[in-house]
């Protein structure tokens, strides 16, 4: 089954499946000669279903943002900059971002505008493209497109388990994919809607009868340990793994992590998501240790924002403007970056979402720039067509 045909097809749920993808594969990039990359590690992590970026990194120092989110701000998180505090579920990552190995990007989006939808938003993160709708003609990934500026590239074996690649890193250029086991439970709710929509089609009857009777049939005692032993033990196992592969030739991981779509109680919500970021980030620089972490960039994004409101359900709905997430000894960090433009009704985009002041492809390719010498008119013209990247940033150490 085309999984963005069967996804949109479940029509009253399609929104939270969206962010919330049945598998979650890794994807890796080496080169026969380590040279041709240099030593760099670059990870770039999707962070599926939209991630508040006001939440992530709070404007508390805008007296606004109380009337804004009456409910969501009864903890505070630790200081930053003294205008910005973080998440208090991110509170581990403090020693990097004393170190300066831990960084923020507000304010910024893709060109994707108003339609807001995940699916949209996903595809023309993935892909890089300076239009803000998805380009049915561009088939790979941006960070494809920038391995096959690199010559004598080759699949760095990964443990080939499952069909599809990150769509980040789909196209020509070679790559390697691993997925950890995966147990998919359907509630009992999810099964009878699954009947009910593909009763009459033959074809897509058979696929969901099959897909729901293969995971009744799963034994856990067959799934891996490390899945079954609290709700980031799949995020060790998949950090573990990434890290395992970048202490060798492996010079690119990309992985995504879902559970961002925070429609409802928001405050609950977003915290285990956030748990498991920090724990990808604080294990790949233990699991790296300070030679190669010192070499490496974890680069976090999002298809959109949220909105700045937060909305009856005490949560919040699908935004504009949003976050990006930097970490890593190759990082010059301990700062929150890009150009903020106030939570004032009249400088929000549309009067509701944050206003993007940055395109967030171009911090990507200041990053590329900076870690692997690409030309900044490859990077304009072919890795993120259309891109202005405007003037140096200054991300790396």
């Amino acid at each position: 089954m085309d999984r963005r045909f069967f996804l949109k097809s479940l029509t009253g749920t399609a929104c939270s499946i969206a962010a919330h993808p049945l598998t979650t594969t890794v994807t890796f990039a080496g080169s026969e000669n380590s040279a041709l990359l240099g030593a760099h590690r670059l990870v770039v992590v999707i962070l599926r279903g939209a991630m508040d970026g006001l939440d992530l990194v709070r404007p508390s120092g805008d007296s606004l943002l109380a009337g804004y989110r009456p409910t969501l701000l009864a903890e505070q998180g630790p200081d930053l900059t003294g205008y910005f505090t973080l998440h208090p579920a991110l509170t581990g990552l403090i020693p990097l971002w004393r170190a300066g190995q831990l960084g923020f990007v507000h304010a910024t989006s893709t060109p994707y505008r108003d339609q807001r939808s995940h699916f949209d938003g996903q595809d023309i993160l993935e892909a890089g493209t300076g239009l803000d709708l998805p380009d049915a003609a561009v088939r790979d990934g941006w960070l494809n497109r920038m391995l096959q500026a690199v010559p004598g590239l080759h699949a760095q074996t990964a443990f080939a388990i499952g069909t599809d690649s990150a769509p980040v890193l789909q196209g020509p250029a070679p790559v390697s994919n691993w997925q950890p086991d995966l147990r998919l439970d359907l509630s009992a709710q999810s099964r009878l809607l699954l009947d009910h929509i593909y009763h009459d089609d033959a074809l897509f009857r058979e696929a969901a009868s099959e897909a729901v009777t293969l995971t009744q049939s799963l034994d856990p005692t067959d799934m891996a340990p490390a899945l079954t032993t609290g709700p980031l033990a799949g995020i060790d196992r998949l950090t573990d793994f990434a890290a395992e592969r970048l202490r060798a030739d492996t010079r690119i991981a990309s992985f995504s992590l879902n559970g961002w779509d925070t429609h409802r109680n928001q405050s609950g919500g977003i915290t285990l998501p956030l748990r498991r970021l920090e724990r990808v980030v604080l294990r790949l620089s233990d699991r790296l240790g300070p030679e190669i972490w010192g070499k490496t960039l974890l680069v976090a994004m999002t298809e959109f924002g949220r909105t700045v409101a937060e909305n009856g359900s005490k949560g919040t709905d699908h935004g504009t403007g949003g976050a990006m997430l930097l970490a890593g000894g190759a990082l010059r960090g301990g700062r929150v970056m890009g150009r903020w433009p106030g939570l004032d009704e009249a400088a929000l985009y549309q009067r509701r979402d944050l206003m993007p002041t940055t395109d967030v492809r171009a911090w990507a390719a200041w990053a590329l720039r900076g870690m692997y010498g690409f030309d900044r008119s490859l990077l304009e013209t072919s890795v993120f067509p259309g891109l202005s990247m405007g003037d140096d940033p200054g991300i790396l150490a």
